[in-house]
């Protein structure tokens, strides 16, 4: 027998749901606001039940932490952001889907909490999505699982003078770790998210390949996902445009076809990184922006606030366009140079390389053009010869490896050789 408590709040409005379960089964509750008595149901059935929207989210954080249900073949457990992609992979999941939704961090003084793609607005729109099909729906409160794991290292890149890359993190290893677990306790036999990228399979390895929409390919921001879990993942959008998911959704009546999209981490709150970290202790200090060879060019208040290939804000007079190259936070200092200056010709990253490749074609942050790259496995992960110079390459962003059109490997950036004037590549 044991005890589970969940709550929600919206705005000055708060439910709460407090469950004794013998098993999988609910023997006694205390929640008002729901559609039907929760005493005799099992925590799948539970979290099917509707009511009013509090109520209902009350539920699914107190099923939560508890929740499990016995395999059956067929259920497929769905990944709900409440946006018009997860929407309309739940529908293709079939009777026997069962939404779960994760509730992160946020950082309550954002200026703009629903404009990330876990604000309350997705939140209520994911169980909105599932109730309207009768398919059960969970939270997973991992706020501060999430913080520990994403946010606090964050922070600590970027005082230390790198440039994380947070949703790469989240969505390649905390995330996934996380919804494909609860999959394994839901009985599910797979895990359906709404994501645009596919799995292929080499040499009996399964690996993220690139999406058919080319414009919305989220196998980047994919690569960290370990090939184990790969097995019982299914990517159903990732042979479709983004056009045709949302006249899906608009066929479907989805009130989730007009949403838009979030473009930024999601624990900004529409704020700029710079406010936020200030807002995290972070502090400004005054230091020097110097040129290559040392000269002091002007001042700035924080190496932080300054990211490699930055060329507005650096108030100062060169004689001609001037970018950032690099910051130091054990001097306070940022380099910056012309941009053949920022060519970088080696990158050494550390990770994996799922397969042995000597040749592949690399991207060295999300929106960056793809590059060809000799490949170099090492202790640490691999090291990339570039066939071309790379721009605004910087520490702690991601290099990925492609095969064609699959990922053979990720690791974040530690170093990266720039390349030296009037080398003939």
């Amino acid at each position: 027998m044991i005890e589970a408590f969940g709550d929600a709040t919206r705005g000055d409005a708060w439910a709460s749901a407090r469950l004794t379960v013998d098993g999988d089964t609910i023997v006694a509750s205390d929640a008002s606001g729901l559609a039907s008595p929760l005493e005799g149901l099992t925590l799948l059935e539970a979290a099917a039940v509707g009511g009013e929207p509090l109520a209902v989210d009350a539920l699914a954080s107190a099923l939560g932490p508890i929740f499990h249900a016995t395999p059956h073949a067929g259920r497929r457990a769905v990944a709900m952001s409440g946006g018009v992609d997860s929407a309309v992979a739940l529908h293709r999941a079939g009777p026997c889907a069962i939404g779960v939704t994760l509730r992160l961090w946020q950082d309550p003084a954002a200026p703009d909490a629903e404009r990330a793609c876990c604000s309350p607005a997705a939140v209520a729109s994911a169980r909105a999505t599932c109730h309207a099909l009768g398919v059960p729906r969970v939270t997973l409160d991992l706020r501060a699982e999430f913080k520990h794991a994403i946010v606090d290292p964050f922070t600590r890149a970027y005082e230390a003078g790198e440039t994380p890359n947070p949703c790469m993190r989240c969505n390649g290893a905390f995330r996934f770790d996380e919804l494909v677990a609860f999959a394994h306790r839901a009985g599910a036999d797979e895990l359906w998210t709404g994501h645009y990228a596919r799995i292929v399979e080499r040499d009996g390895m399964k690996l993220v390949a690139r999406a058919v929409d080319r414009r919305k390919d989220q196998s980047y921001m994919l690569a960290a996902v370990d090939p184990a879990l790969l097995e019982h993942v299914r990517f159903p959008l990732g042979e479709q445009t983004k056009e045709e998911t949302r006249a899906e959704a608009a066929a479907l009546g989805l009130a989730a076809a007009r949403r838009s999209e979030s473009q930024e981490a999601c624990f900004l709150g529409g704020d700029d990184y710079r406010a936020f970290l200030e807002r995290q202790g972070v502090r400004r200090a005054a230091g020097a922006i110097i040129a290559t060879d040392g000269a002091e060019l002007g001042l700035h208040d924080g190496h932080w606030r300054f990211t490699i290939g930055q060329r507005r804000g650096l108030n100062v007079n060169g004689g001609r366009p001037l970018y950032v190259l690099g910051t130091d936070a054990a001097t306070n200092t940022v380099t910056v140079g012309t941009r053949e200056q920022l060519a970088v010709a080696s990158v050494n990253a550390r990770g994996r390389l799922y397969r042995p490749v000597t040749r592949g074609v690399v991207k060295l942050r999300y929106r960056s053009d793809t590059l060809r790259a000799h490949v170099v496995a090492t202790d640490a992960g691999f090291a990339l010869e570039l066939d071309e110079p790379a721009f605004g390459v910087a520490r702690g962003q991601v290099a990925v490896v492609y095969d064609d059109d699959a990922v053979v490997g990720a690791g974040i950036i530690t170093a990266a050789a720039p390349m030296q004037l009037g080398s003939p590549r």
